[in-house]
């Protein structure tokens, strides 16, 4: 009788949690999709550098989508962090306390995004409320607003100087744990090229139309996105792919949402 009360029944209760080919046959399950008919855009920070000449056509195009799609819009930072970044680095600043600096940027933005569509209903919405309040939001409205930033914070890895969990990690941190039908990357490029295309050797780099997360972890060279990304990208469980736009191009982000190929799509680790 003690045993009984002491004891609770669970395939888990005598193993190691840090053992995972003791928990794989309890936790290799797939997830069920939270959320399957959300689509997640991400709007890159340095497009919002760019000012109204990029954000307002970016702006007409997400309000002629929402009759179509439900959508979590999560915006990344811009220069502004870079320049924390800068400052934070020369003071001797930890990446603990460098992380929510940055991530304040995006915060900023994402105001400023839903602000231009607030006659659409949109709002911005922290990230308490995008954890367990997003589907009562979006039954309410067609799209809500987002920091795409990683509430790390002062839990931020300490490998790096730099926070090395921005903007595109968080967005597929958050799209992979929803179930969401896709996370759409919207930059200022076409899409990832072998070589930077606006560096020193723009004249060799070759646009990749479909690649995946274990192919660019081997290629040498600037990516437009958060390197970290391909690391969470290899441990998917719900997205098997994601794709990059350029959303300085009228109609991508559109093409994008309706399944069309218009950019970089790169493969995850997550099998069929």
């Amino acid at each position: 009788m003690t045993n009984t009360i002491k004891h609770v029944l669970s395939p888990l209760a005598s193993q190691t949690l840090q053992d995972r080919d003791l928990t794989r046959p309890v936790a290799g399950k797939r997830p069920i999709r939270l959320l399957p008919w959300l689509q997640v855009v991400k709007i890159g920070g340095r497009l919002m550098d760019r000012g109204a000449e990029a954000i307002l056509p970016l702006v007409e195009e997400l309000r002629k989508l929402l009759p179509e799609h439900r959508l979590l819009i999560l915006t990344g930072a811009g220069v502004r962090a870079r320049h924390v970044f800068s400052v934070g680095l020369d003071l001797g600043l930890p990446v603990g306390s460098l992380a929510p600096l940055a991530a304040s940027e995006a915060g900023q933005n994402g105001h400023i995004l839903a602000a231009m569509l607030a006659a659409e209903g949109v709002s911005y919405v922290d990230h308490p409320t995008i954890e367990s309040q997003l589907a009562i939001h979006l039954s309410a409205t067609r799209a809500v607003v987002g920091s795409a930033y990683p509430p790390y914070h002062h839990h931020e890895f300490p490998g790096s100087r730099i926070p090395p969990h921005r903007a595109d990690t968080g967005a597929f941190l958050v799209a992979d744990a929803l179930g969401a039908a896709g996370l759409t990357i919207v930059e200022d490029v076409d899409g990832v090229y072998t070589a930077d295309p606006k560096g020193p050797d723009a004249g060799k780099a070759q646009f990749l139309a479909e690649t995946s997360a274990a192919d660019l972890a081997k290629l040498e060279g600037t990516l437009p996105f958060d390197c970290a990304l391909l690391e969470v990208m290899a441990n998917a469980r719900q997205l098997e792919r994601v794709q990059v736009v350029n959303g300085l191009v009228p109609g991508r982000l559109t093409a994008a949402l309706r399944g069309e190929h218009v950019g970089t799509i790169i493969r995850t680790g997550r099998s069929a």
